[in-house]
């Protein structure tokens, strides 16, 4: 029983000490909306001079 305890104790450890020591977590960038991004609105106007567009 003692080791049964104690392999269970190490484990929380383990996990305590894993969580604690752990490189900090990147945060991920937002996504931008397509009318949002200035890349996509620029192709915008580049798709509607191009010509033999029936729209």
């Amino acid at each position: 029983m003692q080791y049964v305890l104690a392999a269970v104790g190490m484990a929380g450890m383990s996990v305590l000490l894993w969580k604690a020591l752990r490189p900090p977590q990147r945060v991920a960038r937002s996504v931008v909306a397509p009318d949002d991004d200035p890349e996509f609105l620029r192709g915008l106007s580049t798709r509607r001079q191009q010509p033999g567009d029936e729209h």
